[in-house]
């Protein structure tokens, strides 16, 4: 949970050093609460919290693994690829985006030895097109044996059923409104499980996402409305 001392919000980790001891977050500008962290500082505070909840499994070791995140769904998906090929995993990755000025981690990944595919919705750079696109001819004439996702859930919801139509199972990042963050509040709980983002998830399995009923339809807003995808 990041706190800028007026609001607080949940952020992924999309940099990790841990000989440095330095962690990075990846904000873009959408409201108040991240127009005022684009507004600080070198020497400025920040609060952090955390973190809370899993992880992607990073034990990957000789697996043949597709990552693919849209759009700031890249920041989770950065670290964990750089953790999977520690461990000796083959990584391929689709950096989607809707223009190339909005591509995030491509040529940091590919200097750490993934394979990198880039999408984005004009053409500006690679597949013209979205992730969901670009993932079906990848899984047509490639072979993987696990998968893990990260972006808006409409892109992850038809990702979901492409990849388990093609048997491939894997792990899903999902985002919620949060208050606590430690499983307290119960803002964040998913229908119909009732499985809470900040505690058991934010990642799931490709057999628990099939059990979470709003995956990919809807969320809960701050006072706790369905808010259709």
């Amino acid at each position: 949970m990041v706190w800028n001392f007026k609001d607080e919000k949940p952020m992924s980790i999309s940099y990790i050093d841990v000989g440095k001891g330095e962690l990075g977050i990846t904000v873009k500008k959408v409201g108040e609460f991240t127009e005022d962290l684009h507004t600080l500082k070198e020497g400025d505070k920040l609060g952090l919290r955390g973190p809370y909840g899993n992880g992607f499994d990073t034990d990957l070791k000789g697996m043949r693994v597709l990552a693919i995140g849209g759009g700031v769904g890249m920041a989770p998906i950065a670290s964990f690829t750089e953790a999977a090929l520690k461990n000796k995993a083959q990584v391929d990755v689709v950096c989607a985006a809707q223009t190339k000025d909005e591509l995030l981690f491509d040529e940091r990944l590919k200097s750490k030895g993934a394979k990198v595919y880039t999408c984005t919705d004009d053409g500006s750079c690679g597949f013209k097109g979205f992730a969901t696109h670009r993932v079906l001819q990848l899984i047509e004439h490639k072979e993987y044996d696990w998968a893990v996702v990260c972006g808006p859930e409409v892109m992850m919801r038809p990702l979901y059923g492409s990849l388990e139509a093609h048997m491939i199972e894997g792990e899903y990042s999902m985002e919620r409104y949060m208050k606590c963050a430690i499983g307290v509040c119960g803002q964040c709980c998913v229908d119909n499980t009732g499985w809470r983002i900040c505690a058991e998830g934010p990642v799931f399995s490709s057999d628990q996402v099939s059990e979470i009923v709003e995956f990919g339809k809807f969320h809960r807003t701050a006072s706790g409305m369905k808010e259709y995808f």
